[in-house]
């Protein structure tokens, strides 16, 4: 399965008056944290680590609706922390919708199933549920027993009433294929419409040697990418190429904009090297030159969706051999 034909066309359209109007950066995903807090602590993960100033911080309701209209994303990633913490969610969420723009909901699944009569379903709202790994590998990167489990339950009850659901899953160093290959076969058995994946970051705030360099994600992901004749992915076939060294891809660092309660980080949503207070700030005051593989030694081995996703949508002007791969991936699922 790819992109659902709403959102096939909404993205075409933003991306050709875009083009036409002869900008050179835009956002495509715009990353919005309504609050940082989470109730897990995984290994992986940089937020609450790095943010642990401002936990009991929130965005409004305004204020999440202000960023959403200020950037003009066409989607909208709900992330954190733990985004069904905040008590407004569904507000935010009702009003994102309101303006006909896609919500992925990114969640670790312990809220969800008692949260779903909080959203409606419907073609611009789905859940992204994160899962590593098998019960045991989950677990222990989520820090607490059962996880995976409740995980698993809420994806049941979220398609049981109507949702799309997705799942991303976060390569590190030591995951086994076969594990890989066995959590895809179980969650495409309880009919999750789509897998993401991508290679974890190597945040300056976590002390663990759990990351991939550059080198060995290809080798990583090269068995994973045969794997895409059958599962669904939701990744574009372009950023499985990229994932599995077949081919380069630049990093767009403005195309995945982040909103969260200190301000619009700077200069993406992996490194933070300040907040502006406006997206006009972002946009037109942040050194992008400076970023990136061979300009800053902490992308040297990002190749995260968030950072290339956007690079593979407009790799589809220049090649056609991958716009058509693209065009079949998302009407025929291959």
């Amino acid at each position: 399965m790819g992109f659902s034909w709403h959102l096939s066309f909404s993205l075409a359209r933003y991306l050709v008056a875009n083009k036409l109007r002869g900008r050179k950066r835009f956002p495509l995903v715009l990353m919005l944290e309504p609050t940082l807090r989470c109730n897990l602590s995984c290994d992986g993960c940089g937020r609450i680590r790095e943010y642990r100033d401002v936990l009991g911080q929130m965005l409004s309701v305004e204020e999440c609706l202000a960023a959403v209209d200020d950037s003009g994303a066409p989607v909208v990633s709900i992330t954190g922390g733990e985004p069904l913490l905040h008590p407004e969610i569904g507000r935010i969420v009702d009003g994102i919708v309101a303006r006909k723009r896609f919500v992925h909901f990114c969640t670790n699944g312990l809220l969800l199933e008692e949260s779903l009569d909080k959203f409606k379903p419907g073609p611009y709202m789905r859940f992204v549920l994160h899962l590593d790994g098998l019960a045991e590998s989950h677990d222990r990167f989520a820090g607490r027993r059962g996880v995976f489990d409740t995980a698993v339950s809420a994806i049941k009850a979220a398609k049981r009433a109507g949702f799309l659901v997705f799942t991303n899953t976060t390569i590190y160093k030591g995951t086994r294929f076969e594990e890989v290959e066995r959590l895809f076969s179980l969650l495409s058995q309880i009919g999750v419409d789509g897998l993401m994946v991508a290679p974890a970051f190597s945040y300056e705030a976590v002390n663990s040697d759990v990351f991939l360099s550059r080198q060995e994600i290809g080798s990583v992901f090269e068995p994973i990418y045969r794997l895409r004749k059958r599962f669904r992915f939701y990744n574009t076939p372009v950023y499985l190429e990229f994932l599995a060294g077949k081919r380069e891809l630049a990093c767009t660092p403005w195309s995945n904009p982040t909103r969260n309660p200190k301000g619009w980080k700077m200069p993406c949503y992996l490194i933070t090297d300040g907040h502006r207070q406006s997206f006009q700030e972002l946009m037109e005051e942040t050194p992008w030159e400076k970023y990136g593989v061979g300009n800053d030694p902490r992308c040297a081995n990002c190749m995260v969706h968030c950072g290339f996703e956007a690079g593979a949508l407009d790799e589809l002007g220049s090649s056609l051999p991958a716009l058509w791969r693209t065009v079949r991936w998302n009407f025929f699922g291959r």
